[in-house]
């Protein structure tokens, strides 16, 4: 069941997404607060597992890590044992930033974020090299026109 969040929490929400570095003053200050509440508010949505955790955003092209690929997964293969040594696999990978399980005639989407193409080829070489896969089709992101881990609250 999901938790019930109020204006308040939506406001709290929105600035901790925004900049989660922000001091409790600075939140309360924004929406209109004062700080033993918002802190209340924030330890209540943690505990209910509406926060799932703090982090710092990077940027990938700072780093060197300027190819992003979305990588369409098929596969013929659908049994337990196979899906836990792919899933596997892909946990094990930090150039795969996300992956999803899809209906329709693809079975997965991945998104891989490394240097360039000779990268994105040892990552695939090392990926068709631990798991059976029937066709991998990967698409070279030309531009990144939106990028957000804000939900909308």
């Amino acid at each position: 069941m999901a938790y019930r969040i109020d204006g308040l929490d939506r406001k709290i929400l929105f600035e901790l997404q925004r900049d989660a570095s922000q001091s409790l003053d600075e939140i309360a200050r924004k929406v209109d607060s004062s700080k033993t509440p918002v802190w209340n508010r924030i330890r209540k949505m943690k505990e209910a597992g509406v926060i799932l955790r703090e982090t710092v955003l990077l940027s990938p092209e700072a780093l060197g890590l300027e190819a992003c690929f979305f990588v369409l997964v098929r596969t013929s293969e659908h049994d337990a044992e196979w899906q836990a040594v792919f899933l596997k696999t892909l946990r094990q990978r930090p150039e795969v930033l996300e992956a999803h399980r899809l209906a329709g005639d693809i079975d997965y989407i991945l998104k891989v974020r490394v240097e360039n193409a000779k990268a994105y080829d040892a990552f695939y070489q090392a990926l068709i090299a631990n798991v059976k896969i029937f066709n991998v089709t990967a698409l070279l992101s030309m531009e990144e026109i939106k990028s957000t881990t804000m939900l909308p609250v």
